[in-house]
């Protein structure tokens, strides 16, 4: 309860009694030391006059030499135009350019080196480049380096790389007589997925490693692989198993597209599905 009341007015009797009143009736706030009218109209706004500014006299010459300056001042501050960012498609046409003058996978593999359109390499320890026979008629590619793989900067070390060794064990091959890469030669931070910028900056190398390598057989292991080098949308247990055509810019070789080990690590029961995939690889490399 808030009451407004000038206490100057009244005798000290008057004053307690007043106070006694308050707190009977529950005021616990003091609006003001002097009583307000809130019915009186409110005081005018003070009003000023306008200053007036100082006249200047000038004269053609004076007004010409302010305009220059004013234009100096305002080129002087200025803000630099914005300097236009560096595009994925510029980043890929340099791909492009960079992977097509390597004519041999030595060459590939120090053009990658020197590459600076992908960023993946400022947070990768290595450059996980191949491993295994560059004369094999099997390549498989799989989509990017893990932990393992990015210390060692060699593909397929870590877990899914023991598991890959004894699916290709399971049909009498070794990694001398295969050869191994990935779409991304760069460990993504975090193990995380790249992302479709960085592929396809990627993908014009691995392209070119391929068709440096010419094999007879080319493996997609996962469907991110599948992906980009088959040029489909179709699910990895959809597409997993059928023989397609891979254009190497020389000539068509087959290419399958099965589980990635890594996914079999997860989900052990599919096995049974690579494990018909390899017997189709081996049936085709034995005919």
């Amino acid at each position: 309860m808030r009451i407004e009341t000038d206490p100057g007015t009244l005798t000290a009797d008057a004053l307690a009694a007043l106070i006694e009143w308050y707190q009977a009736n529950g005021v616990d706030t003091a609006i003001d030391e002097v009583a307000i009218d809130r019915f009186a109209a409110p005081p005018p706004e003070p009003t000023s006059a306008p200053v007036p500014l100082p006249a200047f006299e000038s004269s053609t010459a004076d007004a010409a030499a302010f305009s220059a300056r004013s234009s100096a001042a305002a080129t002087a501050f200025a803000p630099a135009p914005p300097r236009a960012p560096e595009t994925p498609d510029t980043d890929i046409e340099a791909a492009r350019i960079a992977a097509a003058s390597a004519q041999t996978l030595d060459e590939l593999r120090e053009t990658l080196g020197r590459f600076e359109g992908c960023s993946l390499r400022l947070t990768a320890r290595s450059l996980v480049f191949a491993d295994g026979n560059p004369a094999a008629r099997v390549m498989l590619v799989g989509e990017a380096p893990g932990r393992e793989e990015d210390l060692q900067g060699v593909p397929f070390v870590g877990r899914s790389g023991q598991l890959l060794d004894r699916m290709l064990a399971a049909i009498g091959l070794d990694r001398d007589q295969v050869y191994i890469a990935n779409v991304v030669p760069w460990r993504p931070p975090g193990n995380r997925t790249p992302t479709p910028e960085e592929t396809a900056i990627c993908r014009p190398f691995v392209r070119r490693q391929i068709a440096l390598v010419d094999p007879d057989f080319l493996i997609c292991l996962g469907g991110a692989a599948a992906k980009e080098l088959l040029d489909t949308r179709e699910g990895i247990l959809r597409l997993r198993g059928q023989w397609l055509g891979f254009d190497t810019g020389m000539r068509t070789i087959r290419a399958m597209a099965t589980l990635h080990p890594a996914y079999l690590l997860r989900q052990p029961l599919q096995k049974r599905l690579v494990w018909r995939d390899l017997l189709a690889l081996k049936a085709a490399l034995d005919t």
